[in-house]
């Protein structure tokens, strides 16, 4: 028995992943040392005193370590045999969390374990990825084979970021939304991610686009309406093979434009709202008879996506009422509409002021003003990027993207070459999970995007967001290592 480990284990660092680990070990070091430059004062101590969070970040990448080790002796087949107890006994670990978490800034998802703290969100995320391998891998599990599939795979998703949300933890929520990649990955409709993208895009205009108007409506509102019968004159040429229907919906919105652009300038007052639903609307019900004249169901998409774009739009409203106002003002800051540089505005401004000063090779390690001077908060945290940005200038910002890019196209390719559907799938799991992070800190840092409060992986300080992400990367690896003995 013990040989038959000692042989695994040989194996499994003979067949391991060497360039993986080494990006993972550049990383990680590289984010202790931007640790140290972001909480550094003149009257600091060593890197590696236990009095600094760069010492502490230490302890966590040395037990990381560890864990990782431990990862890979375990026998690969256990991962995926123990997936779904695993991510249920992680939900049952969020489920309890909000009522044994102290309030940290409004928020529960903290647990305390004597001198330390422990994040459950942050391990949920190999959990669900887990869960969401093992399932299809089942017997015969084809997404788009049943609706009950796409049921099960998105329940998967969407458990922990209720239960994540009920901590008011809306940053680590979202980021399983990322997971959505992964259907897309095996089989769901790209339209999914089109409805998404243009939902977002709904939201920013809508939101953003209210003091002037046109027609009697906000000209955001008036702008998405126009982008839904533009969606609509699209899809209609795209799932139409027959040019007289895509003609028709093309005559029929330039011809009311033109009517309505005529009456406007008449000064004549026109019930801008109602009647541009109509337009749209008397386009989707042409389209419906056509649909059941010609038997062609696909035109029904272009009916469907503009009722729901409709829908989504006048709930637009009603959902960023109903947000907290803090999170209110980040989307307002973000987007432009507010500029409060005392307040919600603060951070990002600060955080741009310090990448904008490091210029081409930054001001040197330790030397940058805004850092010492304390003027980003949290920046040895959701920050952490700004830091680099200053003191490496862009350079050392290209180079730590660079980093994030090669983890990702590297965890892809072991995606692409696993010989089963679980290992492929968790491949996936993780590039979508690294890809979301990295996106969405950045983002924040530079005011593309609402801070959300996501750490940079293996560069942000903190012991639950180091260890879920190397426990993430670590099954990987070991699966890989193990795929030869798969085909055996």
């Amino acid at each position: 028995m013990s040989r038959g480990r000692s042989n695994d284990a040989a194996s499994t660092f003979r067949n391991l992943d060497w360039f993986t680990v080494a990006i993972y070990v550049v990383m990680v070091i590289a984010g202790m040392v931007s640790i140290y430059a972001a909480s550094y004062d003149f009257d600091n101590a060593s890197m590696f005193s236990y009095d600094e969070f760069s010492g502490k970040q230490l302890r966590w990448i040395g037990l990381s370590l560890l864990l990782g080790l431990v990862i890979l002796l375990i026998d690969a087949r256990m991962y995926e045999t123990y997936a779904f107890p695993i991510y249920i006994a992680v939900l049952l670990l969020l489920l309890i969390t909000p009522f044994v978490a102290h309030d940290i800034k409004g928020s529960r998802s903290w647990i305390s374990l004597g001198p330390m703290s422990l994040q459950p969100a942050e391990f949920a995320k190999f959990a669900t990825a887990l869960a969401l391998a093992k399932l299809f891998s089942g017997y015969h599990f084809v997404l788009n084979a049943r609706f009950s599939n796409y049921v099960r795979a998105i329940l998967i998703i969407i458990l922990p970021i209720i239960l994540i949300l009920a901590q008011n933890e809306t940053g680590s929520a979202l980021t399983f939304m990322a997971l959505f990649f992964v259907l897309y990955r095996e089989g769901m409709s790209g339209l999914v991610l089109f409805a998404a993208l243009f939902a977002v895009v709904i939201f920013v205009v809508a939101v953003k686009f209210t003091e002037t108007m046109v027609l009697g409506i906000p000209s955001g509102e008036f702008a998405v309406l126009v982008m839904i019968a533009l969606v609509v004159l699209s899809m209609t040429v795209i799932y139409n093979k027959r040019a007289d229907v895509s003609r028709n919906i093309l005559l029929w919105f330039a011809g009311s434009g033109v009517v309505l652009w005529a009456l406007n300038l008449s000064g004549v007052e026109i019930p801008g709202q109602p009647v541009v639903l109509g337009i749209i609307a008397v386009a989707c019900v042409y389209l419906a008879i056509e649909a059941l004249r010609s038997h062609r169901p696909r035109l029904f998409i272009p009916v469907a996506t503009a009722i729901m774009s409709v829908v989504f739009l006048f709930s637009v409203n009603f959902a960023f009422d109903h947000l907290q106002p803090h999170q209110q003002k980040r989307i307002l800051v973000a987007l432009g509409i507010v500029e409060d540089l005392r307040d919600a505005g603060y951070n990002v401004n600060q955080s741009k002021i310090a990448i904008g000063s490091g210029g081409l090779l930054g001001k040197g390690f330790l030397n940058g003003t805004q850092t010492k001077l304390k003027y980003v908060p949290e920046q040895h945290t959701d920050f952490i990027f700004c830091t680099i940005g200053e003191e490496e200038g862009f350079v050392g910002s290209l180079a730590v993207a660079m980093l994030f890019l090669g983890l990702i196209l590297r965890v892809i390719s072991i995606g692409e070459r696993q010989p089963t559907t679980f290992g492929r799938v968790y491949a996936y799991c993780v590039a979508s999970y690294f890809i979301f992070h990295f996106c969405i800190n950045i983002g924040m840092v530079i005011g593309l995007c609402p801070v959300i409060g996501i750490p940079l992986p293996f560069f942000s300080y903190g012991g639950s967001s180091l260890w879920g992400f190397t426990i993430l990367l670590f099954i990987l690896l070991k699966i890989d290592a193990s795929r030869k003995s798969v085909l055996l």
